[in-house]
């Protein structure tokens, strides 16, 4: 008989690897800062652009601060 939760969890798995490809394709040859709001904005949390970018989540919530702060002045 087919283990529906494994096969879920299975599925839930190949689904973040095609997510963390389709952003690393979308980031490609954009800054940190560029990155950082390209994620956040297709849904990513601080924590998981953090982890996705090798940087501290402190930094990726301060660069999106900056990047609001900035949009609202204009």
């Amino acid at each position: 008989m087919l283990d529906l939760n494994s096969k879920g969890t299975e599925i839930l798995s190949e689904l973040k690897k095609m997510n963390k490809l389709l952003a690393l394709l979308a980031t490609h040859g954009r800054t940190q800062n560029e990155k950082i709001i390209l994620l956040a904005q297709s849904g990513f949390s601080p924590k998981e652009i953090s982890d996705f970018l090798g940087i501290s989540s402190n930094l990726v919530s301060v660069s999106l601060h900056h990047a609001r702060k900035k949009t609202k002045k204009k």
